[in-house]
């Protein structure tokens, strides 16, 4: 049975409207940007054999293009369109951080980080730099690791910061393992950061680790 012979209520496109998009499964939200299935397999079916090939949801969202083209019922085509939805995505939280003020946009910061960070399969140290009012002027990818490590240097976070006239940082790291507690060489590199910025009367705000939860905040946990 095609899904246009489905109860409209059951109908993914149908309940996103009447519902909203927060009652869809992965598997719904996933058919409806597919739009159709294959021969004999409906969008919803084709959605759920792509979602358990890969393991879920973020392991497709994190796929290179080729890993993603040898996907059930995949190509460019739908490769494109979704790093296109993505980057959408991304620029959509960053113009609302650029706007208003990270204080009164807490959860915005969270997610927006964890839009930039939480599919990498390598481990990425960034910055949020704000202004006076604590709006983002420029969110910079400041070093690169391995799985396991990020190598990272006190002296170009201040030199990045004067270069953008930032007043205060939030730094933000991913752990590609989906882990989000913090190690001890996460808190060490943070009060060295924060020492260094001290010098330069910029003012570290708090470090995010990003991971399949929700964003830690380190000042939460207080280190900062």
């Amino acid at each position: 049975m095609s899904i246009k012979q489905w109860p409209e209520a059951e109908r993914p496109r149908e309940k996103l409207i009447q519902q909203g998009a927060h009652m869809l499964s992965d598997a719904e939200l996933l058919a409806i940007f597919l739009r159709t299935g294959t021969q004999g397999v409906s969008a919803v079916e084709l959605a759920r054999r792509v979602l358990h090939q890969f393991g879920g949801l973020r392991a497709l969202l994190s796929a290179t293009r080729d890993e993603f083209c040898q996907g059930f019922g995949l190509g460019d085509a739908k490769y494109t369109q979704l790093q296109a939805v993505l980057e959408m995505s991304k620029r959509h939280l960053q113009e609302q951080l650029t706007r208003d003020t990270i204080f009164n946009s807490a959860e915005a910061v969270r997610t927006y980080l964890a839009t930039q960070l939480r599919h990498s399969q390598r481990e990425i140290f960034a910055v949020l730099f704000l202004d006076t009012q604590h709006r983002l002027i420029r969110y910079q990818e400041l070093f690169m690791g391995t799985i396991d490590s990020a190598a990272v240097y006190p002296r170009e976070v201040v030199k990045a910061a004067l270069t953008h006239n930032a007043a205060a940082v939030i730094l933000a790291h991913n752990h590609p393992s989906g882990v989000s507690e913090p190690s001890q060489a996460d808190i060490n590199i943070t009060e060295r950061i924060r020492k260094a910025l001290d010098l330069i009367d910029v003012r570290l705000l708090d470090h995010f680790i990003v991971g399949d939860s929700r964003p830690l905040s380190l000042a939460e946990r207080g280190h900062i």
